[in-house]
């Protein structure tokens, strides 16, 4: 064996604690004997992605920019929700195109590009982008940003479903999860260093590192040893958009998956929140949103391995107790406006339970994509993991809007008092979900 290849095994094997490499799980022989390096190429692959994405963020980096260029503010309303549900509305339409690809890797690689280029252009946005004209050109390459994350994540998915086995599965994720939280770590020291707008070169600088991000994610993905896979079932869109809607008829755990995913998307729609109600109640200031992001970091890296590891035992478990802890932080949060003295103008209060509900949402994540991915033969994990985005997507329009409009009426600890009953409601739609996990 190779020098390179033997320490690429040592370095998976210290990562999973898999004494013997070469047993795998629903992959071939093939695949199972490439297994450790593949694994390697993921998590670098992972690196670059979550390195990019961190410095590109449509929650921080991007409305500074819009910002820096004078952009009109009701373009940066719009950030969130272009990146976010412009990634996951498009992907059952891609899933019956993936699907008639011998190797799905190339369409991962294809979707890195786009994003390695789209950030290109913000590099030039934010040296010489000026007014509507410049944020309309910053929205259009968010647009593309987001659209070609889709194409990723469902290939990234599919790709992981063939190149490495369950029960290592969680274990990749996890650690990469770690890495994203290492990376929102140095973020947040980084933009500490700045002042409240930074200078158009430092936006620059943090565009064109998320763009060797992207880069060095489309390389390892082309490394990536894949064994080509059966053709069958490839569809055009309608007929994927058919099929998937008929998967959820006549499967029913996958029904229920869905239903689960949908009510915990309420640890993702309190962060920004809790997050607000901090900025209220100590006030806008720079250091309390860089100990945010601090705090964030690092839960993060301490969170995801130890999840990733129980979703490899039982990702039902972990969705579920997510689910509970996510219940438990927003109504924490909910009731920390009632904290006496001088605790309820520190940060520190509104720190813990922000870190707290990221880890929470760590195990959120982490368990509803191993569950999605372990759920779905080779077949059909494409069409399963589309379509459970694309339903998501959907319901993340719907229901930030609500959202929105719930903590406009009602202010926010009543909504996070509705977050949190939502998140129970998740817990208890994912205990009754089957295992899938052997």
């Amino acid at each position: 064996m190779p020098p390179n290849q033997t320490s690429q095994t040592a370095l998976y094997e210290r990562l999973t604690g898999d004494d013997d490499s070469r047993m795998c799980k629903d992959i071939p022989d093939s695949a199972c004997q490439v297994q450790p390096i593949n694994f390697v190429r993921h998590l670098i692959a992972s690196l670059g992605n979550k390195l990019a994405d961190e410095l590109s963020s449509a929650r921080l980096v991007l409305p500074w920019l819009m910002g820096a260029i004078g952009a009109p503010l009701w373009m940066v309303g719009l950030l969130v929700p272009i990146r976010e549900a412009g990634a996951l509305l498009p992907q059952v339409f891609v899933a019956g195109f993936i699907r008639q690809k011998e190797q799905r890797k190339w369409t991962w690689v294809a979707g890195s590009v786009i994003q390695s280029l789209a950030a290109l252009l913000l590099v030039i946005l934010s040296l010489v982008g000026q007014g509507g004209l410049g944020g309309s050109l910053v929205l259009m390459a968010l647009v593309a940003l987001s659209l070609a994350r889709g194409l990723s994540s469902i290939a990234t998915k599919d790709v992981l479903g063939k190149t490495i086995a369950k029960q290592q599965r969680g274990t990749l994720m996890g650690w990469s999860g770690s890495v994203a939280g290492g990376v929102t770590l140095a973020a947040g020291i980084m933009l500490m260093l700045f002042n409240d707008r930074p200078s158009d070169l430092a936006l620059a600088v943090l565009m064109g590192i998320a763009a060797l991000g992207w880069g060095l994610n489309a390389l390892c993905a082309a490394l990536i040893e894949e064994t080509p896979g059966a053709v069958e079932g490839g569809e055009n869109a309608w007929d994927s958009v058919r099929q998937g809607l008929h998967l959820l008829r006549e499967d029913p755990a996958f029904m229920r998956f869905n239903l689960a995913r949908a009510l915990l998307l309420s640890s993702a729609l309190a962060l920004p929140y809790i997050a607000l109600l901090a900025q209220q109640r100590s006030g806008s200031n720079l250091g309390d949103l860089g100990l945010l992001i601090i705090v964030s970091g690092l839960a993060g890296m301490l969170a995801s391995p130890v999840w990733g590891k129980r979703a490899d035992a039982s990702s039902r478990r972990v969705m579920r107790n997510a689910g509970l802890a996510a219940a438990v932080c927003c109504a924490l949060a909910a009731l920390a406006g009632g904290l006496p003295g001088a605790w309820t103008t520190s940060p520190w209060p509104y720190a813990l339970l922000y870190g707290l509900l990221v880890i929470a949402h760590a195990g959120v994540r982490l368990g509803r994509k191993t569950y999605v991915v372990d759920l779905a033969d080779t077949d059909r994990r494409a069409l399963y993991v589309a379509l459970s985005n694309t339903l998501t997507g959907v319901l993340m329009l719907l229901v930030g809007g609500l959202v929105g409009v719930l903590a406009q009426w009602f202010g926010t600890p009543v909504l996070l008092g509705l977050l949190a009953a939502c998140a129970l409601a998740a817990a208890m739609t994912a205990q009754g979900l089957p295992e899938v996990e052997e």
